[in-house]
């Protein structure tokens, strides 16, 4: 094999290769950045579509209350007069903007209004002597109406679908197998567009399930292809340029290979300033112009390795602005401190957060070795909490960076970014890498804060501060479940405030905000960290109780009952404190029950036995008092 073969292979595998791989990883790594991008947008969507339809429910609650106390639906229901039920219903709906009413379970079964209605919201209608008259559902909200307005405040379109029927879709051409099924984001093809699609499941009428699907850009085909096309330029420009090189070195050794052997002694002998003398257009003469242009090359590298820096700052900051959107915390700065240990070529870094709004920061995740060097690592952290911006220590060779991550209040500090190494002190496009990591960090965990405070108040009643009613079914299904899969058992408690009405129509209705607020801290303070304190609805309230059997159940629910019989609680305007009692139903599984509704039956029977027994007393499922 000929010199210039040799060469020619070693290019290849040195260069070729190489550059083949990077831009199959390159590619790869661009495409999956705009899918990521289109699939965290398309989940802020889903999540302003699931609020828009909570706030839907919630809009029918005083029109469910207005429907349940209707005199005449009331009448017509208690004699089971069918029709002049549905013809009260029909006028109902004219008169307080209703799109649908359904009544079931009862002696007599309701239907009217639009059949495209969705986010109903319930209420079990029961009359005066206790006796039930059915779940009552209610709904203002027709499919067309909340389509239009989550794709007015997302910009993305909507469909609704239930029951294997398209209720309403802001795209003309969708059909309905066009949907796809709850779960992960899926690309669709609609007419002659694609998009990227993501289903979520809200409740219905009569327990079925109303599917909400928000359809977005499909993973920004357009960015890929251009970042694509850049990234093939840089490689290609790259490539010629390489190429350009080779064959220019080839023909030059080719040409040096007359006192190539002369001018490699005095080399060897420690003479750098001598330049070979090259003739001919072979392999050797090649080698000998390499050895001239040996100093040339060493600045022409080093300028090719800045480039190069500056082409990895800039892909870091692409990586920084992919992970503004992780809603996990600690895999988040995990992702910083090792991106900033990486570009910064530092031995080591960490960062550190608060846990909790008012708490001291924590170590929370840490990369490299930093054990030798945390003294001075801390110097510079306590400057830059004192500064709130970033500081710098050394010690001798070691050198510490450290930037303040900031609240969205101003002066807020919310976590600390440190990286610590030895040997060159940071430059100045060091201190502004590590000032965008720490800004775009500052971000993410705001955002961080922001999803998890909505995912409490996406369970938790604003009043009480309980979990709310939809939290306490997926409590009750969990912990049956549970309960059946282990053989444990699950009990239930039933609270009801006694003539709470009478509070609220003699003291007014804040006054009967702050009872109600006080027998749920009661309820709360007597729960364990396993049990699910809840708002039933109105002023009942009910215990999920784990790992617990009926007398367990009972004990608590007597303590509970006696607390609340000794609460004073001060009235509003100051003028002394009122005092009230409740009644409580308890009932476990397997006991008295089979399954999560029949468990909620048994207790509430329990419950309305208390009240009818006297009030303020608490009665077992098993009927024992």
């Amino acid at each position: 094999m000929s010199f210039r073969a040799r060469l020619t292979l070693f290019f290849v595998l040195i260069v070729i290769v190489p550059m083949l791989s990077v831009a199959i990883v390159l590619f790869r790594l661009i495409a999956d950045n705009e899918t990521g991008k289109a699939d965290a947008g398309l989940r802020v969507t889903s999540r302003v579509a699931v609020h828009l339809y909570d706030e839907a429910r919630a809009a029918a609650d005083d029109v469910v209350a207005a429907v349940g106390t209707d005199r005449e639906l009331a009448a017509a229901l208690r004699d089971r007069r069918e029709r002049a039920a549905q013809e009260r219903a029909r006028a109902l709906l004219a008169t307080r903007a209703i799109e649908r009413i359904e009544l079931t379970g009862g002696d007599v079964d309701l239907a009217v209004g639009s059949a495209d209605a969705i986010a109903p919201t319930e209420r079990t209608l029961v009359g005066e002597r206790g006796e039930r008259f059915g779940r009552l559902e209610v709904s203002v909200t027709a499919a067309r109406d909340y389509a239009r307005e989550v794709r007015a405040t997302t910009g993305d379109d909507v469909a609704v679908t239930a029951g294997g029927r398209l209720l309403a879709s802001t795209l003309r051409e969708l059909r309905l197998e066009q949907v796809p099924a709850a779960g992960r984001p899926v690309d669709v093809e609609v007419g002659d567009e694609r998009y990227r699609a993501v289903t979520v499941d809200e409740p219905g009428f009569g327990g079925r399930t109303v599917a909400v699907t928000v359809f977005g850009d499909e993973a920004g085909e357009g960015a890929v292809t251009r970042s694509r096309w850049l990234a093939a330029g840089i490689l290609a420009g790259f490539l010629v340029l390489a190429l350009t090189f080779a064959v220019a070195v080839s023909r030059s050794l080719q040409a040096q290979i007359g006192s190539f052997l002369a001018a490699a002694r005095r080399i060897a002998s420690g003479d750098f300033s001598t330049e070979v003398t090259t003739s001919g257009r072979d392999e050797f003469a090649e080698l000998g112009a390499e050895f001239n242009k040996m100093s040339h090359q060493l600045e022409a590298r080093l300028e090719d390795l800045r480039q190069e820096r500056a082409r990895l700052q800039t892909s870091l900051r692409r990586i920084g602005q992919t992970f503004a959107s992780n809603l996990d915390r600690d895999a988040l700065l995990e992702i910083v401190v090792r991106t900033a240990v990486d570009g910064l070529d530092a031995g080591g870094g960490r960062a550190s957060a608060r846990p909790a709004p008012g708490r001291p920061l924590q170590e929370v995740v840490r990369a490299g070795e930093i054990d030798e060097s945390l003294e001075i690592l801390r110097r510079a952290e306590a400057e830059a909490l004192a500064g709130g911006q970033a500081a710098e220590a050394s010690d001798g060779d070691a050198h510490a960076l450290a930037h303040a991550l900031s609240g969205p209040e101003p002066g807020e500090l919310i976590g600390l970014l440190s990286v610590v190494r030895t040997g060159a002190p940071f430059e100045d496009r060091d201190r502004e890498l590590l000032s965008y990591l720490a800004g775009t960090a500052s971000v993410s965990l705001q955002n961080v804060a922001l999803h998890e405070a909505v995912q409490r108040q996406a369970v938790t009643d604003e009043l009480t501060g309980l979990f709310n009613h939809r939290r306490f079914q997926e409590a009750i299904v969990a912990e049956v479940e549970r309960a059946r899969r282990f053989n444990q058992p699950v009990s239930l408690v039933m609270l009801d405030i006694d003539h709470f009405k009478r509070v609220n129509d003699t003291y007014g209705h804040q006054q009967g905000d702050r009872v109600l607020a006080e027998v749920a801290r009661v309820l709360r303070e007597s729960s364990r960290e396993i049990d699910a304190p809840a708002r039933y609805g109105g002023e009942e309230l009910a215990l999920v109780v784990p790992q617990t059997d009926l007398d367990g159940a009972y004990q608590l629910a007597e303590r509970v009952r006696q607390q609340v019989e000794a609460l004073e609680i001060p009235l509003i305007d100051g003028s002394g404190s009122i005092r009230v009692t409740a009644s409580l139903g308890v009932a476990s599984l397997p006991a008295n029950a089979h399954d999560g509704g029949s468990l909620i039956a048994a207790a509430d029977a329990a419950l309305y036995a208390a009240k009818r027994a006297g009030r303020n007393q608490t009665v077992r499922a098993d009927g024992k008092v």
